[in-house]
């Protein structure tokens, strides 16, 4: 009987990382557990594209290897795990065994306490389902749209809005936009741009009660204002997707902890990746976090499918200097490496640089493309890796579940590109994703399992 590998997780992390262990010629069973009904697609694009109407939803699913031959069980979320067993389950009681797993659910729209959730005017964005609600919602009515929350999603939101010509408040509890995310001059441009093209914006204050009344919900901020909306998206953040895990021995406090090569910490045969993996990037100081990037979910899934199949003794770790980007009234801001981290600020040849301990450790540009290219490769100049560093990764003593078996999978020789050289040749041209027309581009998958039913294509 041929060895099974379980990729729970239907989005972008799941995809690449069971494409990597196709390439690394791993030919046992890849079953694709996927909480919703749709094959993978680009979520950069929900908060533009979809919103507007410029893209079907069926323009935004992802185009994948024809040769990754797994079994994809659509509308079959995780329900829970049993490492000790190998055992995971799914809605309707089906126990399904592994002999290898990654983890790639990725995270769930935070709540928002107060907020009317029950009330059908009230979305979150986190799916393709959501978006394409919030669009309907959106054409259906008239009158404000009030985004709560002025990080990327809630600020692309509003862009998108005031493009479909609706009127659009952004509603935001820190002082900016943007936060500390990309410094304070570009957060000034980005706020600025936005009260230009018309947006409502209420920074600095708190929602003390929302009413719901039969043409609108009113919004009551704590400076006083009062905005009635037809449609309120709240934007208020992320956690990670981990509910399924509880009660399995894993770590999974803001999500699932890992050591430096992406095992899962507790269980020899499982490995994360994506936004739900926490883990010590030994290129930054190693202190145990997730990142919240697109390309975090590529790189990341590629490499945990790496480190699974060669074991935890010949595993690599992790150290990638992530980057990211928004568009917001065509104006493209990109950054790489981790400015949350930085203390202070700099100039870097026209870019915002951020600084730790003496070192630069991200950079932010505003129409800068080509410098934030030229200057990433200092990142990791000054960031190396550092293996010796001490991180923490153990559970409390009452927290770490039995040792388990070492898991069959074939071992191929390890990767050289992990080992290759510091700076990956793939940093100028993975700034940003082509975000094109998928309609006929994409691969069929060899077996759709929806629900409990199954088709084939």
């Amino acid at each position: 009987m041929s060895e099974r590998i379980v990729v729970v997780g239907g989005g972008l992390g799941g995809v690449r990382s069971a494409e990597r262990l196709r390439e690394m010629g791993f030919d046992g069973q890849i079953t694709i557990l996927s909480a919703e009904r749709h094959l993978p697609y680009h979520r950069p694009c929900l908060s533009k594209q979809i919103i507007t109407g410029e893209w079907h939803p069926d323009d935004s699913l992802l185009s994948f290897s024809g040769d990754l031959d797994a079994e994809w069980r659509l509308n079959s979320p995780a329900l829970h795990l049993d490492p000790k067993t190998q055992s995971v389950w799914v809605p309707g009681g089906e126990e399904i065994k592994y002999d290898g797993m990654i983890i790639a659910t990725g995270v769930d729209a935070r709540a928002m306490g107060g907020a009317p959730r029950h009330d059908p005017r009230v979305h979150v964005l986190r799916t393709l389902d959501d978006a394409v609600a919030i669009r309907k919602n959106i054409r259906q009515s008239q009158g404000l749209v009030a985004v709560i929350g002025g990080g990327f999603i809630g600020c692309e939101l509003a862009c998108s809005v005031r493009h479909m010509g609706r009127d659009v408040a952004l509603i935001v509890r820190s002082p900016a936009l943007l936060g500390g995310v990309v410094g304070d001059d570009i957060g000034k441009k980005i706020t600025e741009a936005h009260v230009e093209h018309g947006v409502r914006l209420a920074t600095g204050v708190g929602i003390k009660h929302w009413v719901r009344q039969p043409g609108g919900i009113g919004i009551h901020l704590s400076d006083g204002q009062v905005f009635f909306a037809s449609c309120v998206v709240l934007a208020v953040g992320a956690s990670p997707a981990v509910d399924w895990l509880r009660g399995s021995g894993l770590v999974i406090e803001d999500g699932v902890l890992c050591d430096a090569t992406n095992h899962v910490v507790g269980a020899e045969n499982i490995v994360a990746c994506g936004d739900v993996a926490r883990w010590p990037n030994l290129r930054f100081n190693g202190v145990v976090r997730r990142v919240e990037h697109w390309l975090n979910a590529v790189e990341g899934g590629r490499a945990a499918a790496e480190n699974l199949l060669v074991g935890r003794s010949h595993a690599k770790p992790y150290t990638p200097v992530p980057r990211f980007w928004t568009e917001q009234y065509g104006m493209r801001v990109q950054g790489a490496g981790l400015p949350v981290l930085g203390t202070d600020t700099t100039d870097v040849n026209g870019l915002t640089g951020f600084i730790a301990d003496g070192k630069l450790v991200g950079i932010v540009g505003l129409e800068q493309p080509g410098k934030i290219i030229t200057e990433t490769p200092e990142l990791f100049r000054q960031n190396t890796v550092d293996t010796n560093r001490p991180v923490w990764t153990q559970p409390a003593a009452e927290e770490t579940p039995a040792p388990l078996p070492t898991t069959q999978i074939p071992v191929p020789e390890p990767v050289a590109a992990r080992g290759g050289p510091s700076v990956p040749p793939s940093v100028s041209s993975s700034m940003s994703p082509p975000l094109q027309r998928r309609r006929h581009s994409r691969s069929r998958p060899e077996m759709v399992r929806s629900g409990g039913g199954r088709a084939r294509p």
